[in-house]
């Protein structure tokens, strides 16, 4: 503009083309009509990774949007009989189904977006927890305990133990339960024993529009030896509503259990080194390399692969051509299921 202004003879052109340039900025900054434009965001079809820079911020776990979350904070969480309905589940960014003794089912839960005040019953630690959460960097890990021989091999983890012998003001006994299933704990004391526990990163999930194909599928149970969990799909609620064992799967502080995304991940479930106090072994589901999957939502089924080249790597879910299988945002679930024999 400087230029144009010292051309000889020019200077009502050179105000007319500023006056030009002003009216034509206000113009794109608004609709024609005037009214102010929406920044441009991603469309429903867009797939959302935790490196995305829209103008709107997003939760690598979830994909919600303006929901990224604080610190990552797991917690292990009883699943027989006797410890249901849970608290504080409906409020988990992702909830792990992992196999235990006696073929029995515990839960993993991941908070980051929200946290309830309450969370349990908590139940103690395995083995392959500390590799599932290699994933998330440093988060914190709250359990009501370990195997002695465990316990070392969890204080060399890239975990932060937010255990009763770390947080003790954190963790609660609940007396009208029976024990061991009355353990709870309050999320905001347990992180701040945590004080740097990792924020939420990009673990491998993509978040947007589903793929095409997929088969109509409204009911699915996956079987563990002594117990199982199953899924029925509500048009009403657009979630996948959970059952365990059966029956309908509640908390005490939000309803009926569910999610939009379920995903059945096949993994090979082996004999770790370690056993629980009646010298059951302890099973260990490995979550590092790949395998088969069937990922839920909408109501349908995809067929798709499961890829994790090391622990401290994400999990990406592929259809059998190698494109993302995108999860609805929202919670999601993921069931470890053993392979298939």
């Amino acid at each position: 503009m400087a230029v144009v202004g010292r051309a000889p003879g020019r200077p009502a052109r050179a105000a007319i083309l500023v006056v030009l340039a002003v009216f034509t900025v206000v113009l794109v900054g608004r609709g024609c009509d005037g009214s102010e434009r929406a920044p441009a965001g991603p469309s429903p079809s867009t797939t959302v990774s935790a490196t995305d820079t829209d103008a709107v911020a997003r939760s690598p776990l979830t994909g919600r949007a303006g929901r990224t979350g604080g610190p990552v904070l797991a917690v292990k969480i009883d699943n027989v009989g006797p410890a249901r309905p849970h608290t504080g589940l409906s409020q988990a960014d992702l909830v792990y189904v992992e196999q235990v003794e006696s073929g029995l089912t515990r839960l993993l839960a991941v908070y980051s977006s929200d946290l309830p005040d309450r969370v349990g019953p908590v139940r103690s630690a395995r083995e392959s927890d500390l590799e599932l959460l290699r994933q998330f960097g440093r988060p914190a890990l709250a359990f009501s305990g370990a195997q002695s021989g465990l316990l070392p091999v969890v204080a060399a983890a890239p975990v932060y133990d937010v255990s009763p012998a770390h947080a003790p003001g954190a963790y609660l006994r609940d007396g009208s339960r029976p024990a061991p299933h009355n353990l709870y704990a309050a999320p905001e004391r347990l992180l701040a024993a945590a004080p740097d526990a990792s924020a939420p990163r990009d673990i491998g999930f993509r978040f947007g529009a589903a793929p095409p194909g997929g088969t109509a599928d409204r009911d699915r149970t996956v079987r563990y030896p002594d117990g199982s969990v199953g899924v029925r799909w509500s048009a009403g609620e657009q979630r996948w509503l959970v059952s365990f064992d059966g029956e309908p799967a509640t908390t005490t502080d939000g309803g009926r259990l569910g999610a939009p995304t379920v995903v059945v991940q096949y993994v090979t479930v082996r004999p770790s080194g370690f056993h629980d106090r009646w010298g059951n072994t302890s099973p260990y589901s490995e979550t590092v390399g790949g395998g088969q999957a069937v990922v839920l939502r909408d109501g349908k089924a995809y067929d798709a692969r499961w890829s994790r080249p090391d622990a401290a790597a994400g999990t990406r879910f592929t259809t059998p051509d190698g494109g993302p299988v995108n999860f609805a945002p929202g919670q999601v679930w993921i069931v470890l299921a053993p392979l298939p024999r």
